[in-house]
């Protein structure tokens, strides 16, 4: 007799992936991924549950006759109006202008024609009214259309003899659909707007970067070049007196000469370029004042030698204590926009007694500090320069950030003599 041979598992992962993957497309042939509102229409969906409330009531014994005729009819005409709404709700997300409006009027007519038979047909009334939000146009078009919806329906309420707190409650629903919508709208377009702001700043604080840097390499290699073209010529001149011995001797000093100047300018030329991955503080400075703005958070900043002159560029800092103290600032305006609920933030950047200090607080709620990624990255890129940073939060008084990276700071005679 022979043994069986278990059968391997099968593994669920790829059915798993596969039907997600299959959900996702039907998502997305449904409500457009443009968009951005995921999973949102689909759950907004379980408001169609009330169309079935007057069932519910006569299962409890509610007295359900007064919100619907009999079962049969009322759920026959119910299910069909759900089949006419998908298609009109579904299609609404992916028109606008007059088809969006014909959408938003064919919902608030399916809610008309089924209120005989079932009061609380209202629930289309409130998806016309969340799509009125929606339909583009000045706000006070878009309320209008509300108004006329509502309008029609308290007519009808009060053609059907239904209690008048039918309307009322259906009244505040809609308002509070209606302007959800309408912030969600307003917030998605700010979020879109601030996002370009950023990359603006950025490519703009990159562009000019790049032009310093552009100008520092033109300056400097035209100059070591020009040099050393010369002095290669003079070597070469030297060498053609070939019995001249202090000839020689001059020609061999000038071409060590050379050597040394092309191994300094090859030093300087790799300490300007890596300016250009450096990470800089006036583009921080400029993005986390969007940032914050956006969020109702004041942000002031004093920036410079002595503390005060606002001025990113009076900061002069080597590109990789920038790029540390830049990163260090952006992870702590983050952090101030998602949990401290400040109105008020402060910047300060100063270099005193070859030490840059950077400090970032916050009138916020402050509390304790719970370690995360962001805080761990902060504090490696500062004490890997050999710097230190501290963090102070009291409970209702905010959050503190210190960096100290010390820097060698240049005499101004040699800034002088760079610059000429």
């Amino acid at each position: 007799m022979s043994a069986s041979t278990p059968a391997a598992p099968v593994s669920t992962a790829p059915v798993s992936g596969a039907a997600i993957s299959t959900l996702l497309r039907w998502r997305a042939r449904l409500v457009p991924e443009s968009l951005g509102l995921g999973w949102m229409p689909f759950y907004t969906l379980a408001y169609l549950a009330f169309l079935f409330m007057p069932l519910f009531l006569r299962w409890i014994g509610g007295g359900a006759e007064q919100w619907a005729g009999p079962v049969r009819p009322m759920l026959g005409a119910t299910l069909l109006s759900i089949l006419v709404f998908l298609p009109l709700y579904f299609a609404s997300y992916r028109f606008d202008g007059p088809r969006a409006v014909a959408c938003m009027l064919a919902i608030a007519a399916l809610g008309h024609l089924l209120l005989p038979v079932n009061a609380f047909a209202n629930c289309y009334t409130v998806y016309a009214s969340g799509l009125a939000a929606t339909i583009g146009g000045p706000l006070w078009r878009r309320v209008a259309w509300m108004a006329l919806i509502a309008t029609a329906l308290l007519l009808e309420i009060l053609w059907l003899r239904y209690p008048v707190f039918i309307f009322l409650v259906t009244i505040i629903m809609m308002v509070g659909v209606f302007f959800g919508n309408h912030q969600f709208i307003e917030n998605t377009r700010k979020r879109a707007e601030l996002k370009l702001s950023h990359d603006e700043v950025r490519r703009l604080a990159a562009f000019a970067e790049r032009e310093r840097i552009g100008r520092d390499l033109h300056d400097l290699l035209g100059h070591t070049l020009s040099m050393i073209a010369l002095k290669s010529e003079l070597a070469g001149r030297l060498l053609q007196h070939g019995d001249d011995e202090a000839a020689r001797a001059r020609a061999r000093a000038e071409i060590v000469e050379v050597a040394e100047v092309a191994r300094a300018t090859l030093s300087q030329v790799r300490t300007a370029v890596s300016g250009i991955r450096a990470a800089g503080i006036a583009a921080e400075l400029a993005a986390a004042k969007l940032l914050l703005e956006y969020e109702g958070v004041e942000l002031i900043s004093r920036l410079g030698s002595d503390g005060g002159s606002g001025d990113p560029e009076a900061v002069a800092l080597s590109p990789e204590i920038e790029t540390a103290l830049a990163l260090t600032l952006r992870e702590a305006v983050i952090n101030i926009q998602r949990h401290a609920c400040a109105a008020r933030a402060d910047v300060a950047l100063e270099i005193r007694d070859c030490l840059a200090v950077l400090r970032i607080s916050d009138d916020g709620r402050g509390g304790a500090i719970v370690p995360g990624n962001g805080l761990a990255g902060m504090r490696e890129r500062i004490e890997a320069l050999g710097g230190s940073l501290r963090i102070e939060s009291a409970q209702g008084r905010g959050t503190q950030v210190e960096a100290r990276v010390a820097v060698r700071v240049e005499s101004a005679a040699r800034q002088t003599e760079s610059a000429v």
